[in-house]
């Protein structure tokens, strides 16, 4: 089983940044692979971000590209993301997920993830 904690959501003004942070435990942090999602208010669950545990590739939405950075930190069991010239469109409770590696694991379906975080609000305004 894995626990996940996401925190560093808060109000930020548009063209700020802000880091979020996603604690892991009881598993192995680096036999998984993450991802981060976000949800606005009356809107699919969509992905954003994440990062593979074979090859640690990166992958981001379109929406996000050039602006956002996933990276993790094994030795803190630890998700990062990293999130620059911010967007009232990035307004959304944001959260982190976990899976256990395997073949067929499709690291931008959020319907793959067995395990997920209670979310942290990320608010921008204008």
């Amino acid at each position: 089983q894995v626990q996940l904690v996401e925190s560093g959501g808060g109000v930020v003004q548009a063209g700020g940044s802000l880091r979020l942070s996603c604690a892991a435990s009881g598993r192995t942090f680096s036999t998984l692979s993450l991802g981060w999602f976000r949800q606005a208010p009356g809107k699919e669950r969509e992905f954003v971000a994440a990062i593979s545990w074979s090859s640690g590739n990166t992958y981001y939405a379109d929406s996000v590209k050039g602006r956002f950075t996933i990276s993790r930190d094994n030795a803190k069991n630890t998700l990062y993301l990293q999130m620059s010239t911010l967007k009232p469109e990035d307004t959304a409770v944001y959260y982190c997920a976990a899976e256990k590696s395997r073949w067929d694991l499709n690291i931008r379906q959020p319907n793959d993830y067995d395990y997920w975080g209670q979310g942290t609000q990320v608010t921008v305004s204008s």
